[in-house]
Parts: structure tokens; C-alpha cells; sequence
């Protein structure tokens, strides 16, 4: 089934394609060796996503979060995999005019994974094997397509030589007078490719690229690259705790939360809920994967600057005192206006007489916590101290925590930023100083401390939203935890600023809910927000960027009445 030879575009396409082939490999061995080993982080795909993240500047974080909230991983994992589908073409390309070019260049990509899959917080040598098995997989399958590409020669179609002249033998066999031929010429003794040249094909007759082989090869190298990656994706699985988190039984609160008082919760159609389900809960971290731990296998470790090290399990922190307390968490990543936060119940040990309990030194003033996939928070240990409800989480919302929530145990320190008070899968709390450690976000500019500000927003009507003109009604939300929301003022176009009313709350640490009544006349008008917290201070006017401390400003909407 040999064909006539492939046109100049053809060969360059099939070139391109050799080079994706060659990379679905790489995946797929990739992604099978990452789940024989059980280490879902060392993926080739995965472990660069993470050093990206890594690498990224502060400016292109929160413009990835603004713009895509909590799908962020996702788009960043769909970009990773565009730029590796271009990269694969190219290589493809590059191994057209020679094979070693293509070869090196998967060679490169081969030593990028090792090098990121290494350089995480928690690697191990171990997590090296993925990219490198993937990478010589990738070569092989390159140079096994490149090879089923070369043409062949069809041994019916050669064309025979001309009769010899007088006194030479066939193929130019110079025979003595009178005698036999002695022997085939020199450039025969090493088989056909030595042939003299008007024994090739002519113009292609005999040549051309034996389809069934090429079809074969790359069918055999798509087979590869799909069986390993779903392979491996099962074998990945086996570490899921979906089903260990579906039956644990946590025990009830030595000390519930208080009730939510009637009314919290304001009555108007589009109005945010007051109690944030686990679904809806906003997600800010860093990982791709989400890390499963075995609660059977969890320990915490407390040490550092402390007189009596602690080392507990999962039960041990279960048989201590739990307390249940209503907390709003807000991400400094959030915008004005932005939906970055979100109120849940939380239960609980509350973190103080653990650190109390290990006897903490003189002079250290930072809890530097860390998650099971290595990542590093810092929390000023004043905060824990001071007599707010800081607790190691065990139940969100009246059950096991999520997993995407830091099953089976995640800090909350109620008024401070996520990165420096919300530890998720953590298993480490080193007592320090902020002068000795700096935690993942630190080391990247954020402030060492960061309270939340002062913040208010207008969640009905929306934005741009069209009304008719008459009453409407203004709702919103506002925070200022662990120091709470006194006031709410609202105002529309420059006027004067109206007071809001404000809905209970059970305690300091969560937002508040407020309403307003609005006398619309048709037009265009901004409407405009503002709190004032506990200690007296009112939310700023001028908005500032959420780098480095958490934005501020009053938020505002433009809405339309007909």
C-alpha cells in the first residue's frame, strides 16, 4: 500500500502531527506513572501549572481572579495545555528537516517538568519520574513515526539497467577476455542502498510512504497515550477521601453557635443569602489538585519557639473541646464590589489553648502554618491570643468540611485576610518570628498583617440594572469583622448620604445585611455605598487595589429607570 510521494503541504502537516503524537505520549505515560506512584502533584501538566502559579506576578494573579473567580485554575490549565499543543507542533515541524532537532526539543520539555515537579514545597526524587518517563516516551514515539513516514521502495518497479557493453557482465561485471565475470563491483558488497544510481526508481516509481505502516504507527502511539492516561486517572483515584469524608461523624459543639436572630436575613428577590452554602463558598488557592488527605493518617505538628512540642491526630483533636461559631472569611484578592467572601458556621478547637498548651517563648510573634501540599501561611500570633474565636476547623455548615474547603482540618482566624488566617489542609503550626520566616504570600509583597477593612456593597439593584421608576428598594452587604458594622449610609448621584437600616447579626464576625428605600425618577443614576465599622471608621472613599492589604473604596452602581 505504498502511495505516490506526499506533496510539499502534506509533508509539513504530517510533520506537525508526528510532533502532537509524540506529546499525547508524553501525557499519557506521564499521567500513568503519576497514578502508579500515587503522587497526582508530579503529572508533568500539573507540577508546571504549579510553578507558573509560582512565577506569577501579583498584577496577572489578581487580573486572573477578577476575571475568573474561582475558574482561574481552570483557564490557567486550559492555557497550559494550548501552549504545550503549539509547542508539540513546532517540534513536530523541527523534526521534518532532522529527527535529532525534535528529539532535543522533547528532551527540553522533559527536563522542564522534572525541574518544576522538583521544585515543589514537598517533592520528593520520586516526583522526578513522571516527566522523565514521559519524555523518553515522547521520543520513542517520535522517531517510531518519523520512521513509518520514510518511503519505500518497490522492488517490481525498479527499473533494470541497459545491457552491458561488450566484454562486461551484468551491473557492469568487467569478465577478462575469454573468461567469467569475477565478481560484483565494490559498491554492491554492502546491499542495495549501494546500487549503482540507474538502478533507483525513476522519478519516484518505486518510492513512496507505505500508508497502512503510517496509520498503524500512529493509531498504536494514540492507543498508548489514551490507555495511560486513563490508567492513570483510575489509579489516581484510589487516594480519593470522598467516601472516608462521607461517613465520618463529627461530634456536636461543647459550646453551639448562637441563633441567628429573625430578620439577618433581608427579604428581597436577588439579595445574597446570608449563610453562604459549602457550593457556593468562594475557592482562592494555589492548587491545581485537590490535596487528599486521609483524616486516618493526619497528624498536626505545633512547634518551633515553644517550651513542649504537640503532636496530635485526627482524633485526639476530635476529643478536644469544639466550639461552633457564624464566621465571615473574605479573600484579599476581592475587588470593591466583589464576591470574594462568604459566611459560613464553622466548628472547631479553638487554636488559643493549643498554643498555650506548648508553652510559647518570649518574642515570637508569627504562627507560620503549612498545608499538606506544602504551602506556607503566616498569622500574627496576637490575633489568635487575643480572645477571638481562632479555631482548627473540622465542619463547615454542619458537616465534615469540604474538600475543597481543607478537609479534614483548616485554620480560621476570624478578621484577617484568607492568606494570612485560613490555612486549608493544614498539618503544621511552627511558632516563630516574622523576621525568621516568611510565608508564600509574604515573600511575594503581600503585608505581614493584614485586617480585613471596612467594606460595603450594593447587592440589589444590580449593575446597569433597568428599573421602573417608583419604589425600589436598595439591599446590600457589609463587613468589618471582629469589629463590626454600625452603620451603612447609602446615597444616589452625588446627594445627600441616607441612612441604611441594618439587620441583626449573632456576633462581631459576621457581615451584615442592609436595606433602603428609594424614590426613583426616570433617568440614569449612580448609586453609592459606604460603612462605618466598630471602632468609628468609615469606608473610605478612594479606591485602592486589593495589593498589598485588601482593596477599599465605596462601591457603586449605575442603574437605569424607566
Amino acid at each position: 500500500m505504498t502511495g505516490k510521494p506526499a506533496t510539499r503541504p502534506l509533508r509539513w502537516i504530517t510533520a506537525a502531527l508526528r510532533g502532537l503524537l509524540a506529546a499525547a505520549a508524553a501525557m499519557g505515560v506521564a499521567e500513568l506513572a503519576a497514578g502508579v506512584l500515587g503522587r497526582a502533584s508530579s503529572s508533568p501538566l500539573l507540577a508546571v501549572g504549579a510553578g507558573f502559579i509560582d512565577l506569577t506576578p501579583v498584577w496577572l494573579k489578581d487580573f486572573a481572579i477578577r476575571h475568573f473567580g474561582s475558574n482561574d485554575k481552570t483557564v490557567l490549565l486550559i492555557g497550559l495545555g494550548a501552549g504545550i499543543l503549539v509547542a508539540a507542533l513546532v517540534i513536530g515541524l523541527l523534526s521534518r528537516s532532522r529527527l535529532a532537532f525534535g528529539l532535543i526539543g522533547l528532551a527540553v520539555f522533559g527536563i522542564v517538568g522534572v525541574v518544576a515537579a522538583l521544585t515543589r514545597p514537598v517533592a520528593e526524587p520520586v516526583d522526578a519520574v513522571p516527566s522523565a518517563i514521559g519524555a523518553l516516551a515522547s521520543m520513542a514515539a517520535l522517531t517510531l513515526l518519523a520512521r513509518s513516514a520514510r518511503p519505500t521502495v518497490n522492488p517490481s518497479r525498479i527499473r533494470p539497467p541497459e545491457s552491458p557493453p561488450a566484454g562486461q557482465a551484468a551491473h557492469g561485471t568487467v569478465t577478462p577476455a575469454g573468461g567469467e565475470a569475477t565478481g560484483p563491483p565494490e559498491e554492491w558488497k554492502n546491499g542495495p542502498e549501494r546500487r549503482p544510481k540507474d538502478t533507483e526508481p525513476a522519478s519516484g516509481a518505486g518510492a513512496g510512504i507505505d500508508r497502512r505502516r503510517v496509520l498503524l504507527t500512529g493509531a498504536g502511539v494514540v492507543g498508548v497515550a489514551a490507555a495511560g492516561g486513563i490508567a492513570g486517572r483510575v489509579l489516581l483515584r484510589r487516594g480519593d477521601v470522598s467516601s472516608i469524608r462521607a461517613k465520618l461523624r463529627l461530634p456536636p459543639p461543647a459550646n453551639p453557635a448562637r441563633p441567628v436572630p429573625a430578620g439577618a436575613q433581608v427579604r428581597v428577590p436577588g439579595m445574597t443569602s446570608f449563610r453562604t452554602s459549602n457550593r457556593d463558598f468562594y475557592r482562592v488557592d494555589t492548587a491545581l489538585v485537590l490535596p487528599q488527605v486521609d483524616p486516618r493518617d493526619w497528624t498536626l505538628r505545633i512547634h518551633g519557639m515553644v517550651a513542649h512540642p504537640v503532636e496530635m491526630s485526627f482524633d485526639d483533636l476530635l476529643r478536644r473541646t469544639l466550639v461552633e461559631r457564624d464566621i465571615t472569611l473574605s479573600c484579599v484578592s476581592n475587588q470593591v464590589g466583589g464576591d470574594l467572601a462568604g459566611n459560613a458556621r464553622w466548628l472547631g478547637v479553638p487554636l488559643a489553648p493549643l498554643l498555650r498548651e506548648a508553652g510559647i517563648h518570649g518574642g515570637a510573634d508569627q504562627i507560620l502554618s503549612r498545608s499538606f501540599d506544602g504551602m506556607t501561611l503566616s498569622t500574627p500570633i496576637e490575633t489568635i491570643l487575643d480572645g477571638r474565636d481562632a479555631m482548627l476547623a473540622v465542619g463547615m455548615n454542619g458537616e465534615p468540611l469540604p474538600i475543597a474547603h481543607g478537609f479534614p482540618a483548616r485554620m480560621v482566624v476570624p478578621g484577617l485576610y484568607g492568606y494570612v488566617s485560613a490555612t486549608k489542609w493544614v498539618t503544621d503550626l511552627k511558632v516563630t518570628r516574622f523576621a525568621t520566616d516568611q510565608a508564600y504570600w509574604t515573600k511575594r509583597g503581600y503585608a505581614e498583617r493584614a485586617p480585613i477593612k471596612t467594606f460595603s456593597r450594593i447587592d440589589v439593584p444590580r449593575p446597569f440594572a433597568e428599573v421602573k421608576a417608583g419604589r425600589i428598594t436598595l439591599a446590600g452587604t457589609a463587613w468589618a469583622q471582629h469589629r463590626g458594622v454600625d452603620a451603612v449610609e447609602w446615597q444616589v448621584d452625588n446627594g445627600p448620604w441616607r441612612q441604611a437600616r441594618l439587620a441583626p447579626v449573632p456576633g462581631l464576625d459576621t457581615w451584615r445585611q442592609w436595606v433602603a428605600e428609594w424614590d426613583a425618577a426616570p433617568g440614569s443614576h449612580t448609586l453609592r455605598c459606604r460603612a462605618t465599622d466598630g471602632t468609628g471608621h468609615t469606608q473610605p472613599e478612594h479606591r485602592e487595589p486589593p495589593f498589598p492589604d485588601g482593596a477599599t473604596g465605596w462601591h457603586s452602581v449605575v442603574v437605569t429607570v424607566t
